[in-house]
């Protein structure tokens, strides 16, 4: 009988060692859990990577103003950022089916956007495009250069800013820094792009001979984008966003990229 009330024992504790177990699987089962030893909450962020300083390349890294702003409003979330380079067409459709859960890519907040996102409260306000020209020259704004030899990047809104300045000279060529070539080579009285660009170009070393001139023309801000139905998420990084500010972050990382701020 002793040999019986031992098996019975042992049994008894297997079986209820077994339920532990059962139960606690469940339990960890029942978490927001992104991987089988992580218990992080993962914010899933798009963006097209061809738009410096806000999203490029860098060797074999994503970067950028908008990359390091959305890393630190998912931390302020108590996310880990997840970061998707796509096509920015693809943005929307990647965000409406999940793919993504927030666009950060230098997205304006447009009445035909707005019938497919969320948008969230402005994080960048510096947008509009500015006229550069020579340290030396004396012009203060875009009606000084009436007449004169203007280059923007082809097919950018640039030209429609341009081409409002009466007898300019317009001439487009490829690329952002092909336009700093011209004017550094005389070939070009000014050059006119987006505000945001300008800002990144002259802190890497264009204000040596280079100045913006007057006040961006055309200013829209930058907004985030979510999932209509994602009216939680869009408040969470708009309070976050308001952290940073508070609390110097935001400032860190737009003189990383452009500059100390104006005040």
């Amino acid at each position: 009988m002793f040999n019986s009330l031992k098996k019975f024992a042992s049994k008894k504790v297997v079986v209820t060692l077994t339920a532990a177990l059962l139960t606690a699987g469940l339990i960890a089962g029942c978490g927001s859990s992104t991987g089988s030893d992580s218990q992080e909450k993962v914010l899933k962020v798009g963006a097209e990577t061809t738009f410096p300083p806000f999203e490029f390349t860098e060797g074999d890294k994503y970067v950028g103003f908008d990359i390091d702003l959305a890393d630190a409003v998912a931390k302020k979330m108590g996310y880990k950022m997840e970061f998707k380079s796509m096509g920015f067409d693809a943005l929307i459709p990647a965000l409406q089916s999940k793919d993504i859960d927030m666009i950060a890519s230098g997205l304006s907040a447009t009445p035909e956007r707005e019938k497919a996102v969320l948008f969230s409260n402005p994080y960048f306000d510096k947008g509009g495009f500015v006229a550069i020209v020579k340290k030396s020259d004396t012009a203060t704004s875009m009606n000084d250069l009436a007449g004169k030899r203007i280059v923007v990047q082809i097919g950018s809104v640039a030209l429609d800013v341009a081409e409002k300045i009466p007898n300019a000279q317009i001439k487009s060529v490829d690329s952002n820094s092909q336009l700093f070539n011209e004017l550094n080579a005389g070939t070009a009285d000014a050059i006119v792009l987006d505000n945001a660009v300008a800002l990144y170009y002259l802190k890497q070393g264009a204000d040596a001979d280079a100045k913006i001139i007057g006040e961006p023309v055309d200013p829209e801000p930058f907004v985030w984008a979510f999932r209509k139905d994602d009216k939680q998420l869009k408040e969470q990084a708009d309070k976050a966003l308001e952290e940073l500010k508070a609390d110097g972050t935001y400032d860190k990382i737009y003189e990383k990229w452009f500059g100390a701020a104006k005040k």
